[in-house]
């Protein structure tokens, strides 16, 4: 018979997967309760999920996110939370912005291009990375009728019908893809970029809105008083720091590294069963060291196929839906020059390759320039990024065939001579969500199903957004609607 948890010293709340998701759901829960009876389990043998920071001789490298967006404001307020107001650093004011790959050279990204519209004329009428008639097109974009329908629509399609082929292709799909490593054919605006979807059916035209936004953003800043950072920020000491502030502020006992969870179901009594084994009796054929857990609340903050793995004995609606939310992944490249071997240096934070390029790269990112701390003097720290949705390929090579192919990319765009001081090789296999059409209409599904399911919650960057704060809101509302449930005299109990 397998061992079981007493009434007496069971766990109140167990979160499943301790990447920053499960991290920021666990401390917020001991915010809200700070004598709750709590169990993280995560299946690695470290916290953190993907934020890795690593240092080598005076380098400060970053294996996946090296920074986060500080509008929403959660990574931000969870940073003041938890002491490190005075650790969060902004990017570097004397060097911003991007550059794009444009017919092998490289060229400003036009000044004020958001993402999806620009808030600028002149520099779109002077930039060379568009010709006269992609410039015309793309200054057309108010004189574009706004979409009366309804339903979902992909990148590409409200790209190319606001902004017109040649500003999509030149300009869109290489920032949007730096950010999803999506296929821009696929991916959602509804789930993905909401805020455009709003603004043509607000304004009718994404070029007055975002100059509209971007007055009321200056405005708001001139009134408002106190720290200020840009769009971006990061930890001083790397993404890494995060991690370590938030596992320091959780109970050593109450987490349990190299432990896989293996199935989520309710239990008679009420509450929920997990079952969990040690990764390392991972290929055991017998349940001799598999444990199971019941707890009144659990938090599944895994990856939607694992979730899907988890809860399939429970609902198979549920996990069917899971399951049919995609992944991707990419490699990260990670190379140090000194200055000098650079013939054409830095003078941007990165540079995004279009998919028309017929590239292998996604982006370049400067650590170097972003952030002050990431390299020693007169060097350069160069991360490559590789793969993505629409090269899945690229993570079948092997280290050598994707140094090399990194090096010979870097030659070409930066004149680069000589051999790197530093290289590094990081593989996310499966890690990115893909938010494709129709991901909002699954993921209210989703959502509808669990809320039927009293005591349990999912979270993660697989339903509303892939960035590091999105990661931890998603954690921190997760652990809130638990604990408020929990004490609501309406509250109700698992279904069976």
């Amino acid at each position: 018979m397998n061992p079981q948890t007493s009434s007496s010293d069971r766990p109140r709340l167990v979160v499943i997967g301790g990447g920053i998701t499960g991290l920021a759901a666990a401390h917020r829960a001991l915010e809200i309760d700070p004598h709750i009876r709590l169990l993280l389990v995560e299946a690695s043998d470290r916290l953190g999920g993907v934020l890795r920071t690593e240092r080598h001789n005076g380098f400060l490298i970053e294996a996946s996110a090296d920074n986060f967006i500080t509008r929403p404001p959660w990574a931000l307020e969870l940073a003041r939370r938890i002491g490190m107001a005075d650790e969060i650093i902004s990017t570097n004011p004397a060097q911003r912005g991007a550059s794009v790959v444009c017919r092998g050279k490289l060229y400003p990204v036009p000044e004020g291009f958001l993402l999806m519209s620009p808030t600028q004329v002149w520099p779109v009428l002077t930039t060379p990375v568009l010709s006269a008639r992609g410039k015309l097109r793309l200054m057309a974009e108010p004189l574009v009728p706004r979409r009366r329908r309804p339903d979902d629509e992909s990148l590409a399609a409200f790209s190319r019908r606001r902004l017109g082929r040649e500003a999509y292709e030149r300009l869109v799909q290489p920032l949007i893809s730096g950010i999803y490593t999506a296929d821009p054919e696929k991916l959602s605006m509804q789930a993905a970029l909401p805020r455009f979807v709003h603004m043509e059916r607000q304004s009718g035209s994404l070029w007055w809105a975002a100059r509209r936004e971007a007055r009321q953003r200056r405005a708001a800043a001139a009134e408002s008083s106190g720290a200020r950072y840009e769009l971006f920020a990061a930890p001083a000491q790397g993404m890494s720091r995060l991690v370590e502030q938030l596992a320091a502020r959780i109970p050593s006992k109450a987490i349990r590294l190299q432990t896989e969870a293996l199935a989520v179901a309710p239990a008679p009594q009420g509450g929920w069963r997990v079952k969990m084994r040690p990764v390392d009796a991972a290929a055991s054929t017998h349940d001799a060291r598999r444990e199971t857990i019941e707890a009144e609340q659990v938090i599944v903050a895994a990856p939607a196929p694992h979730a899907a793995r988890l809860l399939k004995p429970t609902d198979r609606e549920l996990a069917q839906l899971l399951e049919q939310i995609p992944y991707a992944g990419c490699a990260v490249v990670v190379l140090a020059y000194h200055r000098h071997q650079l013939g054409r240096p830095p003078q941007e934070f990165g540079i995004v390759v279009p998919e028309v390029e017929g590239r292998p790269v996604l982006a370049i990112s400067f650590s170097s320039e972003k952030y002050p701390g990431r390299a020693p003097a007169e060097h350069v720290l160069i991360r490559v990024f590789l793969g993505g949705a629409c090269h899945p390929e690229v993570l079948g090579w092997d280290d050598q065939q994707l140094l090399a192919t990194a090096q010979r990319e870097l030659s070409a765009l930066l004149r680069i001579e000589g051999d790197p001081l530093l290289q590094r090789v990081f593989r996310w296999q499966g890690r990115m969500p893909q938010y494709h059409v129709g991901h909002v209409q699954r993921v209210a599904r989703i959502e509808e199903l669990v809320a039927r399911m009293a005591g349990l919650e999912l979270a993660g960057n697989a339903y509303h957004g892939v960035g590091v704060p999105n990661c931890i809101h998603s954690g921190e509302a997760a652990a809130e609607r638990l604990l408020a449930a929990s004490t609501s005299p309406t509250n109700a109990t698992p279904d069976a």
